[in-house]
């Protein structure tokens, strides 16, 4: 049986050349640094939120795209169907056209009476409920986009091209033209304006000379 000898303790072996305090700073482990392991967690946490932050954005961009483009569907999809209607109800409206003529010439010649006009004044409120307008009237400016010159003439007292009768009144739907007003149009007459012109440059001098036969003030 070992007996110990009181009031030594072991102490850990310290190498030569070196003081009892280093080897108590080697035993003792430095509380202030934070683990190897932790470390790295953190760096790998990190870097996975970036790489879920990216995808985060690309899915949203790529949801955005997908949202402009059914918008974009849609506003087509919708001006499409637009076009569609309104180039039914012009083909319609335009096979309607020689009926609304007859019509016309009808209620000219007074014979727009009983059933018949009944039925005439009905189909001209579904053309118009339609979008059907007509247009064209006698002293208006002829215009080549929407009137169709069948008879020209020459009168002395237009200024310009003048519708002067409607022979066949025109049709629109909206902006759309679906036939021109027929009419016959007059011109001036040639020579017409070049007179009015010399007449009205002649006048200041005839109305001076007038006043001096008629005793008007004289310099002096």
């Amino acid at each position: 049986m070992t007996e110990e000898t009181p009031g030594f303790e072991e102490k850990p072996d310290v190498p030569s050349g070196a003081t009892p305090d280093d080897a108590e700073s080697k035993a003792a482990p430095d509380e202030g640094a934070a683990p190897a392991g932790d470390v790295n967690a953190d760096a790998g946490l990190a870097a996975q939120l970036d790489q879920v932050r990216t995808a985060l954005n690309e899915r949203t961009l790529d949801l955005q795209r997908l949202q402009a483009e059914y918008q974009n569907y849609r506003r087509r999809v919708e001006r499409d169907r637009v076009a569609v209607k309104e180039i039914a109800i012009a083909n319609l409206l335009t096979e309607l056209l020689p009926v609304l003529d007859d019509i016309g010439r009808a209620r000219e010649h007074g014979e727009l009476v009983g059933g018949f006009k009944s039925v005439a004044e009905s189909l001209e409120t579904v053309a118009a409920k339609m979008g059907l307008q007509q247009f064209g009237k006698e002293g208006e400016p002829f215009d080549p986009t929407i009137h169709e010159a069948l008879m020209h003439s020459y009168a002395p007292d237009v200024t310009e091209t003048t519708c002067v009768a409607i022979l066949q009144p025109g049709y629109r739907i909206g902006e759309r033209t679906i036939r021109p007003a027929r009419v016959a149009v007059a011109e001036p007459q040639p020579g017409a304006q070049s007179v009015k012109a010399e007449e009205a440059e002649e006048s200041p001098t005839t109305g001076a000379v007038d006043d001096k036969e008629n005793g008007g003030p004289e310099e002096g």
